[in-house]
């Protein structure tokens, strides 16, 4: 049974033995329209998502005049100039504070990536269930130690990250006493990910390095892809909805409809309810199976009393309930007390076990 620390979210407990934590990634799906954000929301509850996240910048503060755009933005909808592209999908503090209220209410927790310190700080004064801190922001010190100190629950993304950052990170988290408090999330920054870049061993690899909960941000286009991540480890999934994947937007093509999204919700519960707790016993499910489909020892032929049994008086026959076939090397030392009729099976009142007592000749057989 896996026995790593787990964190409190909100109304959950995060971590191995528990439930997996499903995370709606709203993001900017919302297209920069606080009615579009609603209804991402209801449709997060909806398809089973523990959790809705969206994102809270402000475009000037976050890039600087004449950024570019990544290839996958340029592609969905024809973007160059990326502080142009994120004006449109900027949403201010009081539309959070309208939506957490929202989620509040229908009991979806809600969570923020903050892109800034000073949105960091507006959203631990709003109430996020928990900081989501994006994978560009793993070396962000300033930021991370915001975080640290806001004594809110961190989920920490590590795409395009190598190991050294990511120990740099949780150094830096653990040295700010948020060293119970925060969670990692295996992510691969390419959009979508192709399920050979998806590296799941990834997740067994921070887990047991770092000692925390791990999960998986998953940017591939398959919604059973949940279930191989949960089998892989992840206690978290974090996963991009949309209401309308043609819709204009750099990531709407990549996320899942809600129809699909629910898919992956169900494909992960079933996974973890498919791994059990490791514990080796026989389950309740199969103990029809196993009284009916295992053996007891049964007497071979008649068996009289003062009769010490031998090999060929005793065999292994179906059903189970009688003496348990493990108990071979005791019954061959032990002696019939009653008379014993052939294909009989046998139980400890029939028998001695002690081996000092006298032995008949032979057994007699009908």
């Amino acid at each position: 049974m896996d026995t790593r620390p787990c964190i409190r979210l909100s109304r959950r407990i995060i971590g191995p033995g528990n439930p997996v934590y499903v995370i709606a990634e709203a993001g900017v799906n919302h297209n920069g329209d606080p009615r579009e954000a609603f209804r991402l929301i209801d449709a997060a509850r909806e398809a089973g998502a523990d959790a809705v996240k969206f994102q809270y910048f402000s475009a000037n503060q976050l890039v600087a005049a004449n950024a570019p755009t990544c290839q996958y933005q340029q592609m969905s909808i024809g973007a160059v100039d990326q502080r142009q592209m994120l004006r449109r999908l900027e949403l201010p503090i009081e539309r959070f504070a309208e939506l957490k209220i929202h989620a509040d209410r229908i009991g979806v927790d809600f969570l923020v990536t903050p892109f800034g310190v000073s949105q960091l700080l507006e959203l631990v004064d709003l109430g996020v269930s928990a900081l989501k801190i994006a994978s560009p922001d793993l070396v962000n010190v300033p930021l991370l130690t915001a975080a640290a100190q806001s004594g809110a629950p961190i989920i920490l993304s590590t795409g395009a990250s190598d190991l050294h950052e990511v120990d740099a990170a949780v150094h830096l988290l653990r040295g700010r006493r948020a060293a119970d408090r925060f969670a990692l999330l295996h992510c691969v920054s390419a959009y979508p990910t192709h399920p050979a870049d998806a590296r799941l061993r990834c997740i067994r690899t921070l887990a047991d390095r770092f000692n925390v909960p791990v999960g998986f941000s998953d940017h591939t286009a398959d919604p059973a892809f949940s279930l191989l991540a949960v089998s892989a480890g992840a206690v978290i999934l974090e996963k991009h909805l949309t209401l309308d994947r043609s819709a204009l937007g750099p990531d709407h093509f990549f996320s899942l409809t809600p129809r699909d999204f629910a898919r992956y919700v169900a494909a992960a519960r079933q996974a973890h309810a498919a791994l059990g707790d490791g514990v080796i016993e026989c389950s309740d499910a199969e103990r029809e199976v196993r009284r009916l489909a295992r053996g007891s020892i049964v007497s071979t032929m008649h068996i009289r009393p003062g009769t010490r049994l031998t090999a060929d008086m005793v065999t292994v026959r179906r059903p189970g309930g009688g003496i348990d076939p493990l108990e071979w090397d005791r019954i061959l030392r032990s002696v019939a007390r009653t008379d014993i009729l052939a294909d009989t099976p046998l139980s400890w009142q029939m028998l001695d076990s002690r081996i000092d007592k006298p032995i008949s000749a032979a057994a007699i057989v009908d």
